[in-house]
């Protein structure tokens, strides 16, 4: 079989589980509060009967990974979701009723939510369980069905969550999809009813161009290169503390990871040893440590190194953080490792890092290091430390970036009462809690008219008597603004 009726093989059985999901979907699409509570609730029964399984699978897929942190940053946030979404459904599936026009006396108007239909989700591999699951309980919310392509880089999480999906979902509600590169192309090319990408933005743009085929709605969750900026006035040892801690979660695998820092410039090694301090207060040894995740790939480790390289080649410092001097053959894990003197033609500079690779850029003037940013592409998260809340307005008004952290890292991402979403490069649309709800769902504007009709009185011949004075009437109204 030729590698083009493979990729037609596998786009046509995609396509009739789609297919097939979408006739269960047309036979009841008002998907009743009942039903999604129904949904929400066997999800929350299943992540908790799997939970262990899939710590687990993640931990197996990393070859390490601190069952701890898949707890923390995986499990426990797509429960608070589900939580969350069930206390305040019924509020968010509730017809709002809206202003009606002067020209449309005597008519109602009002906007119902409707479900979309059947949304594709793409997982990425880096927290292949939150990241498949979170946008899955917004789809669920807004009364949808789902298809959810994992992760080939995670491949035995991918195989629990099918058979947890699968076991507490029919076929007709949520299908998981595993495999390679090949499936995930033919994955985006269906003709759902809105698609869900996370991931690099390389890829993010090859998605949205294969989406363009069908014009589904979009939500790319991307990454970029998220800055932290430290004020002058802002303890170098506290900021070095709380970066540090977000920096090692995955091992720097994190779309909203601290990509860089803008530090003063007077306070470059001071900051350099405090997060060394830090880091090795987190992680006393790294080799053997349950609690330091590995890289997921030798391909991924190998890019990492390869960006070092580059960095040094070209005049960089490298600040290699290994408090017990290990040797790391034989393992993915690689040590954290802090990059000073980075000039614009380093990769560190040009690419996201993803991955325990921290550069350090020095500035004078907070308008210079807001400058900084803004003349690069908008990130996905900006993190500004300093107690001084007037600046931090500042911050927020000058800057363009998913979300914002003062004098925190990436914590943002598990609120559930805030969107999350990039904007530009680091993506669009969002989900979460009541902004999930709506992303997932068709705004629909509805005009009810009752049996008074006075456009008749207005209507063509123009020029009549009850049409000079309606716009009379209406321009005497909007004289004033």
């Amino acid at each position: 079989m030729t590698s083009a009726d493979t990729s037609h093989s596998i786009y046509d059985q995609l396509n009739a589980s789609l297919g097939a999901m979408r006739k269960s979907y047309n036979c009841t699409p008002d998907t009743s509060y009942d039903e999604r509570i129904s949904r929400l609730k066997r999800l929350h029964t299943g992540l908790l009967e799997y939970k262990d399984r899939l710590v687990s699978a993640v931990n197996q897929d990393f070859s390490n990974r601190a069952s701890a942190e898949t707890m923390m940053i995986e499990i426990l946030p797509v429960l608070e979701g589900i939580r969350y979404n069930k206390k305040n459904l019924r509020k968010w599936m509730k017809q709002s009723d809206r202003h009606t026009p002067l020209m449309l006396m005597g008519a109602k108007t009002k906007v119902h939510y409707q479900p979309l239909g059947v949304v594709g989700i793409v997982v990425p591999w880096n927290f292949p369980i939150f990241l498949g699951l979170s946008p899955l309980v917004g789809a669920f919310a807004a009364g949808n069905r789902a298809m959810i392509k994992t992760s080939e880089f995670a491949p035995e999480t991918g195989k629990v969550l099918e058979e947890m999906l699968g076991k507490h979902f029919s076929e007709h509600e949520v299908v998981v999809v595993n495999g390679g590169v090949e499936v995930a192309t033919e994955f985006t090319r269906l003709a759902f009813d809105h698609i869900v990408f996370t991931g690099s933005t390389q890829v993010g743009r090859i998605v949205m161009r294969a989406a363009a085929e069908n014009l589904p709605p979009v939500t790319l969750e991307l990454g970029g290169k998220s800055p932290a900026i430290i004020h002058d006035s802002f303890p170098i040892e506290e900021a070095a503390k709380r970066i540090a801690f977000g920096k090692g979660l995955n091992a720097g695998q994190v779309c909203v990871s601290p990509d860089y820092v803008l530090v003063p410039k007077s306070k470059v090694s001071e900051f350099a040893e405090a997060f060394t301090s830090s880091f090795s207060q987190h992680y006393p040894t790294l080799r053997d440590n349950p609690d330091y995740t590995a890289i997921i790939t030798e391909r991924q480790r190998d890019r990492l190194v390869d960006n070092l390289n580059d960095a040094k080649q070209k005049g960089a410092l490298i600040r290699t953080i290994n408090p017990a001097n290990e040797s790391f053959e034989g393992t993915r894990k690689l040590p954290m490792h802090l990059v000073t003197n980075v000039t614009p033609d380093m990769r560190v500079f040009q690419e996201e890092i993803f991955g325990p690779i921290l550069p350090v850029i020095p500035y004078d003037t907070l308008d210079d290091a807001i400058d900084y940013v803004n003349e690069r592409d908008r990130p996905l998260a900006l993190y500004y430390f300093d107690w001084d809340s007037n600046r931090g307005e500042k911050i927020l008004k000058k800057t363009h970036s998913g979300g914002v952290c003062i004098n925190e890292v990436m914590t943002h991402t598990v609120v559930d009462d805030m969107p999350f979403g990039g904007v530009g490069p680091s993506g669009m649309g969002h989900y979460h809690g009541k902004e999930g709800f709506l992303n997932f769902s068709k705004a629909k504007g509805v005009v009810i008219k009752g049996k008074l009709d006075a456009n008749h009185l207005i209507g063509a011949p123009w020029n009549n008597k009850y049409f000079n004075f309606f716009v009379n009437f209406q321009l005497r109204r909007f004289k004033k603004f």
